[in-house]
């Protein structure tokens, strides 16, 4: 079964295809230079689906990481996997990226926290157990510590979060995941027949936007 994954959430871009009925599943992947996502992503999966000889509707889904992560980046990858899933007629699947880097900690049946740097001295932090997700949460550096304490596992993809969680946790630090490292995950929701719908899914911002939090209320028109 042939599925698409996308993930422009941090530092780089990238999409991977896969098709779990050859010893070798991952057919293609490519990364971006974030900021290039947003102009090359759609080309980028054209080329590869022209390369792998594939064409969209073949697709069983397709899997998109949806955040939390840059605000830019989470949107490029989420508006590009609904338009191709749209066009195609093909399901769609969201898939946290603290569930993709608890993941890439390795395999294990313990209790996993997961964290990214989010900015402002805060933190976003996710809790697994046994490959399920039990909760995410935007947190203080302090609480951080708190919640990655109960962990047996602390995993991160940033220098910047060892740095300001030390010595008080001690974490697993690992390569930015991308595209490819949602397959497992993918794979999961895709056997269970757990798909999103478009029309209601969102990004995972863990957090309002600039925007939102400085938006002036809007005055009542005069009667």
């Amino acid at each position: 079964m042939k599925r698409q994954l996308i993930d422009t959430c941090g530092a780089q871009g990238s999409i991977a295809l896969a098709d779990i009925s050859l010893d070798l599943p991952l057919v293609a992947q490519s990364r971006m230079p974030g900021r290039q996502a947003s102009e090359r992503l759609v080309a980028v999966v054209r080329e590869a689906m022209a390369e792998a000889g594939w064409r969209l509707r073949e697709l069983a889904a397709i899997a998109v990481v949806n955040g939390p992560g840059s605000f830019t980046g989470v949107r490029v990858g989420l508006s590009a996997a609904k338009g191709l899933g749209e066009a195609a007629g093909v399901p769609l699947i969201a898939i946290s990226r603290l569930a993709v880097l608890a993941g890439a900690a390795g395999p294990n049946d313990t209790r996993v926290c997961s964290l990214l740097d989010a900015g402002r001295g805060e933190f976003y932090c996710g809790q697994c157990s046994e490959g399920e997700p039990l909760g995410e949460a935007l947190l203080a550096r302090e609480d951080t510590i708190a919640a990655a304490l109960q962990a047996e596992v602390v995993v991160a993809c940033e220098e910047s979060v060892a740095k300001a969680i030390s010595p008080e946790v001690r974490l697993r630090l690992v390569p930015e995941p991308g595209a490819a490292d949602a397959l497992p995950l993918a794979q999961n929701r895709l056997a269970a027949g757990s798909f999103d719908d478009p029309l209601t899914l969102d990004a995972n911002y863990l957090r309002r936007t600039d925007a939102e939090i400085f938006a002036k209320p809007v005055a009542p028109l005069a009667e």
